[in-house]
């Protein structure tokens, strides 16, 4: 474990105690890909554990799309966890992960949920309409057993949040912005030490939700979704060609199937299922 550069380490740890993160975590100036290095891990037989990067050299959105780091100015983390939940069900893991990163950046950042801080189904995260952090999700499953479902081996959970950045390559500055940018008096720089510790606590926390519901013991309400984003239901949008719809299409959004994923109300007359991302307002 590292605690060179301008990262606490520490102050991170003693803010997470309890959590299955605690004693688990590294922090590198600059590597890659973290999601990489928890892949890695894997095969050594690792189960949990948080890689936390300065910089990413070769990070990576979903679709292979590459995500902009700036040295010091994002943050940058991969958690692997193993719980014991069936494939089908870790499948809400998008979901629950970006309400995890959304209630963290609302709670550090001061930010309102749905209103300034939006999850754009499944993985990205807006402010003001622009891009402010990304996730992606890499999962392996047990061998498929003679009864019963397939189940979870691993997730490794790539997370990406856009803290202090004031400028953007010209190519993206329209689409993306950063925490600091929004904020009402951008001219202070925010440390990212609250934010990875909230983080991990809410993640902690959703994990949790994810293992009782899968067992049946889960007490509490289920949540409307809709009150997290407002592309869930009611939003005009395109979904972007995939290779088993090379067109794309555009349609209303409505709604999450019982798996978490989206359903879409097409322009043909036909309702879509959404599975993974790569769709825009319009």
């Amino acid at each position: 474990m590292s605690q060179t550069g301008l990262f606490n380490l520490r102050a991170v740890e003693d803010a997470i105690v309890g959590t299955e993160f605690a004693g688990c975590l590294m922090h590198f100036p600059s590597v890659a890909s973290t999601n990489d290095l928890a892949i890695e891990a894997t095969k050594g037989g690792k189960r949990h554990g948080v890689w936390i990067t300065d910089e990413q050299t070769a990070g990576r959105g979903r679709g292979n799309h590459a995500w902009h780091s700036a040295p010091g100015d994002g943050l940058y983390l991969s958690a692997l966890i193993s719980p014991p939940v069936s494939m089908p069900s870790a499948l809400s893991l998008s979901m629950q992960v970006a309400v995890a990163v959304q209630a963290a950046i609302a709670s550090v950042a001061g930010f309102r949920i749905r209103d300034e801080i939006d999850i754009r189904w499944p993985n990205d995260l807006l402010l003001s309409g622009k891009k402010c952090s990304g996730i992606l999700i890499e999962t392996s499953a047990q061998p498929v057993p003679a009864s019963g479902p397939a189940m979870l081996r691993h997730a490794v959970i790539g997370i990406g949040v856009n803290v202090n950045h004031t400028e953007f390559p010209a190519e993206i500055d329209t689409i993306a912005t950063s925490l600091r940018r929004e904020l009402p008096d951008p001219s202070q720089p925010l440390t990212r030490e609250p934010l990875v510790a909230a983080i991990l606590l809410a993640l902690d926390a959703e994990i949790r939700l994810l293992i009782r519901s899968w067992r049946g013991i889960n007490n509490q309400p289920d949540r409307d979704l809709t009150q997290f984003s407002t592309w869930i239901s009611g939003k005009r949008v395109r979904v972007e060609a995939r290779d088993d719809d090379p067109g794309g299409y555009t349609g209303i959004t409505a709604g999450l199937d019982p798996q978490g994923f989206l359903r879409v109300n097409g322009d043909d007359g036909q309702p879509h299922t959404v599975f993974s991302g790569g769709l825009r307002e319009i």
